[in-house]
């Protein structure tokens, strides 16, 4: 069988080193307690990946995800008020398909920040305890509240991967 056409000629491998990048701390304006580490956005098919650490005491607001969620628990505890008896500690994988409606929490007495990674496809529509609808947190979204805050705080811009931009198959 012959190798298959090459569409995208790799020069290099695109990778990241968490440990080497800077985490923007308070990054979410009004919720403050989450710091935020951009690894993968892409605007085009609305992915995006984050790694985050939750301080104690986080409360999130109510979201409903028009896509799906992987969200792995690397330390800490969370869970969602609406189970209360499912908390997701160091190790726990978390498959959420779309359509699914909860509310973060991490618990006051953490003895640690709560660090996770996840892998969202679509957005999050968030409400208030009232159901009075808040925003929309989206691959757009989460790159331009880093690029806000980046500008905001004169910091480095931030280094994350990003697919290339749309274009005409014609063009080189």
């Amino acid at each position: 069988m012959p190798m298959p056409n090459i569409v995208y000629e790799h020069k290099e491998l695109l990778t990241l080193n968490t440990r080497e990048l800077p985490i923007y701390e308070d990054a979410v304006p009004g919720i403050p307690g989450i710091d935020s580490q951009p690894l993968f956005i892409d605007t085009h098919s609305n992915v995006w990946v984050l790694r985050i650490i939750f301080k104690p005491g986080v409360l999130m607001p109510v979201h409903y995800h028009t896509g799906t969620v992987h969200l792995w628990t690397l330390s800490g505890k969370w869970y969602y008020l609406e189970y209360p008896d499912q908390p997701q500690t160091a190790g726990c994988y978390l498959y959420e398909p779309g359509g699914s409606v909860h509310q973060f929490t991490t618990p006051a007495d953490n003895t640690e920040p709560t660090e996770v990674i996840m892998v969202v496809s679509g957005a999050n529509i968030n409400f208030d305890q009232d159901g009075n609808y808040l925003g929309v947190l989206d691959a757009s979204e989460v790159m331009s509240m880093i690029d806000h805050l980046i500008r905001e705080r004169g910091l480095q811009p931030a280094r994350y991967i990003t697919p290339a931009g749309a274009r005409y198959s014609d063009e080189s």
